[in-house]
């Protein structure tokens, strides 16, 4: 790094004396104070300083654009300016590779191959390994206890991972996959980045060249197979123009993948189920829709017959987007709200915040699924109202399978079970890196 320059934006001192902010504490900056609460960090500053501010947290200055018109600037990103590979440094060692640290025509090439893993006939085929796993596992769920809900879900949907992406039986192999996946999320948000014998980098070394070695054992059985798994999937696919994967891509995207999946969907189910659980007539009215739908395993055909269950998921996700913040890096300056920004600099948005702002949304602290019907359509009052999974080139390429996933839970879960919370229980949740509560979500489960 220049002398001359900041750690994280690259952009040189001063260039960024024109925004307001406050530099916080010597060297932790701000970091303390927004990860202690950063829906009120930010809230506060935007009364302070309007919707372009900056922010000096993890070691170095970010430019915050506030709003819908920020993320679409910044997401649609029709300069081509903002770096998604600069911007989520803190994975480079970890999940270097990833569709999410490509950016513009390699991101481009790299997702037109891989869109046939999720095509409707794949997705079809996940959607059966799927239901057997779910329905075996909820049913073994206790009953009449408590039980902490999101190491519950986040078990389950790591071993689906196993099953649907990588193709292995649900056991022994794969809860050691499970396992190494835990150790490398652990790392990538580590405080310590430096790998020391024990710690969490360390531990999260290891897993990823455990994960990688596994994978590449496996390449020239699943390109020469039919398995119907992500995994197979991505080692046949091929795009319009006949361009495939090689190894190392197939290794970095499989890795990524299943990464982004499990964590993301782990969050917005707990969100859902407390929910639930706290709205006893929204569980009604959902097992209701299940039951109208007449089967014991949700077909992947029957997947709209389920547009409560789509709802609730939806405020779920409002209320706690499992990426409330979405780093970028602006290669060259650019202008927004009034305010030149210099090239080289970090800049930051916020799907979570928007999904807060009383100017798109009815009560917004409230939950109420309704908000998401035909005759409300709140989330239609701006394009970038409700965007948890992002949005432009890198909006997620995964999102229609994890509302798949999310509604074939749904279907298994409230068929045989009611939940309940303690009386005047409030789950205090953790917002970083991903949102979760931190005593784990304790429920009881009723056997229907």
């Amino acid at each position: 790094m220049a002398i001359g320059e900041t750690a994280q934006t690259g952009a040189p001192t001063g260039a960024l004396d024109h925004i307001p902010g406050s530099s916080g504490l010597p060297f932790f900056g701000e970091t303390l104070a927004f990860v202690r609460d950063p829906f009120a960090f930010h809230a506060q500053r935007m009364v302070e300083h309007g919707s372009v501010y900056k922010i000096n947290v993890f070691n170095g200055w970010t430019v915050v654009l506030n709003g819908p018109d920020a993320l679409e600037m910044v997401l649609m990103d029709r300069e081509r300016n903002f770096s998604s590979f600069q911007g989520w440094r803190v994975l480079h060692r970890l999940f270097p590779g990833g569709l999410m640290l490509r950016d513009f025509d390699d991101h481009r090439l790299h997702r037109r191959i891989m869109q046939a893993a999720f095509k409707p006939a794949a997705m079809a085929d996940y959607m059966t390994r799927m239901n057997g796993g779910i329905a075996r596992t909820v049913r073994g769920w206790p009953t009449g206890q408590q039980m902490r809900f999101y190491d519950a879900i986040k078990d389950l949907t790591l071993e689906l991972g196993a099953a649907v992406f990588l193709g292995l039986e649900m056991g022994a192999e794969a809860k050691r996959v499970n396992q190494a996946f835990i150790d490398e999320v652990a790392a990538s948000i580590a405080v310590i980045r430096t790998p020391w014998p024990g710690n969490k980098t360390w531990r999260g070394v290891r897993a990823r060249a455990f994960l990688l070695e596994l994978f590449r054992s496996l390449i020239p059985e699943r390109r020469a197979g039919d398995g119907d798994d992500m995994f197979s999937q991505l080692c046949r696919a091929k795009s319009e123009d006949g361009e495939d994967f090689t190894d190392q891509e197939i290794i970095d995207h499989l890795n990524f993948l299943l990464m982004a999946a499990h964590d993301t969907t782990t969050s917005g189910l707990t969100t859902m189920v407390w929910a639930l659980a706290r709205y006893p007539d929204w569980q009604e009215a959902l097992r209701a829709e299940i039951a109208a739908v007449g089967t014991d395993q949700l077909d992947y055909g029957a997947l709209d017959q389920m547009p409560l269950t789509e709802r609730v998921f939806k405020e779920a996700l409002r209320l706690k987007p499992p990426v409330p913040f979405i780093p970028r890096f602006a290669e060259r300056p650019f202008s927004f709200a009034g305010y030149d920004i210099p090239g080289e600099t970090a800049v930051s948005v916020s799907p979570g915040l928007v999904a807060r702002d009383p100017n798109l949304w009815t009560e917004p602290l409230s939950f109420d699924p309704d908000r998401f019907s035909p005759n409300r359509a709140e989330d239609q009052r701006h394009r970038f109202a409700w965007s948890p999974f992002g949005g432009g080139a890198h909006k997620c390429i995964g999102l229609h399978f994890a509302m798949m996933q999310v509604k074939a839970f749904t279907f298994q879960f409230l068929q045989h079970h009611r939940v309940r919370l303690q009386d005047g229980y409030e789950p205090r949740w953790r917002a970083i890196p991903i949102p979760k509560p931190a005593d784990g979500l304790p429920v009881t489960l009723e056997r229907i």
